[in-house]
């Protein structure tokens, strides 16, 4: 079996799993080599994870003719102008969420894309694991009906108690939307489709935020983004969908993530998960029933997007979480800031078919 041979740009916080995962999980996948800009990071990974290469730059990684794909996870504002390079390289390319930090970003690097004719994925991929795409099963086969709505809900008070590097949340490219609006709008549009518009009101609540976490416990940040966001998505299927993300309120739980139809109404998980539960409400049933998971990768698989990029690379099929979706839903993101500033709503340039659902395959970490 041929492997497709990955390096990795940026070992931060998220890298850990992939680094598992990639080297333990998906068994058509090789990472080759790691380049981060603190290289004792990079040399870290290298040593825990045998890495065969540690790149001084990630230039020396675009220029790696062993190198099929490059694995851009650096900061969001950072993953234009690296995705960008890896593409002029002639490097397919799969990002980490967001696809850009705005979405005239997104458009220029799918361009560059089409014309290189390179693949450009991109997380997230969480809406691949079993819990998304047995509630997407379970629309599809009419268990709620018609699909006539849905609402989304992300409320915490940031990251600044606990994440080691939390400035950047609150800068270009950062807020509660481009930040965890991934995971919801992603799984949104491969639920119900593409969106046809939105709405939003914005606000940033904040002006300043104090970093209480080590190693920079004291630091006073400046918050230039929206830190309070609503916003409501018309889809393509005439259903309206509601969405709230916010870094302001303290909030203990998960709050609800829903899709409504004519004949029930759908609990989602957290779409920052592969798993469930999941649970569905029939006027006949008169209570909630938890419904079994219908798929593969209920744990943590980051990287499942990349590894089903890699499965196309080889095969020639399409690929899931492709540049499609995710320059969709960055101008799903977007929008909502542009249309609170311009007091209107705002129709989408671009459209989205959603791809094939997942296939289960009775070897696990290899895919359909």
């Amino acid at each position: 079996m041929k492997k497709v041979k990955v390096a990795m740009i940026g070992v931060g916080a998220i890298s850990g799993i992939y680094l598992e995962n990639i080297t333990k999980l998906f068994q058509e996948l090789e990472l080759i080599g790691v380049c981060d800009l603190v290289r004792e990071r990079a040399e870290q990974a290298q040593e825990k994870y045998q890495i065969q290469k540690l790149y001084e730059t990630m230039n020396d990684a675009f220029a790696d003719p062993e190198v099929d794909m490059i694995l851009n996870l650096t900061r969001p504002y950072e993953h234009y102008e690296v995705t960008k390079a890896a593409l002029m390289a002639g490097k397919h390319v799969y990002s980490e969420k967001p696809l850009g930090a705005s979405f005239e970003e997104g458009k220029k690097l799918v361009a560059l894309a089409e014309e290189k004719k390179l693949m450009l994925g991109g997380a997230p991929d969480t809406f691949l694991g079993s819990g998304i795409q047995t509630c997407r099963r379970l629309i599809d086969d009419g268990y709620i009906g018609e699909p006539i709505g849905a609402a989304a809900f992300m409320i915490c008070h940031g990251h600044e108690t606990w994440h080691p590097d939390p400035e950047f949340y609150y800068k270009y490219g950062g807020g509660p939307m481009l930040d965890m609006g991934p995971y919801y709008v992603t799984a949104l549009v491969n639920l119900l489709g593409g969106v046809s518009g939105v709405t939003g009101v914005t606000k940033t609540s904040f002006p300043t935020r104090t970093i209480t976490s080590q190693p920079k416990n004291g630091t006073i940040v400046d918050v230039d983004v929206p830190t309070y966001i609503t916003g409501t998505l018309s889809f393509d299927n005439g259903a309206i969908g509601t969405i709230f993300t916010t870094f302001d309120v303290y909030y203990k739980q998960q709050a609800r993530f829903e899709i409504y139809g004519t004949k029930g109404t759908l609990i989602v998980p957290d779409p920052n998960t592969f798993g469930g539960p999941i649970q569905l409400l029939r006027p006949e049933d008169g209570d909630y029933k938890e419904m079994p998971l219908l798929f593969d990768y209920k744990e943590n698989s980051r990287g499942l997007g990349l590894a089903d990029m890699a499965k196309a690379l080889q095969t020639g099929r399409d690929y899931r979480a492709n540049y499609h979706l995710t320059e969709h839903v960055l101008e799903i993101l977007t929008s909502f800031e542009k249309s609170s500033k311009k007091g209107c709503y705002l129709p989408l340039e671009t459209h989205y078919e959603r791809t094939l659902p997942m296939m289960n395959n009775p070897i696990h970490g290899i895919l359909d």
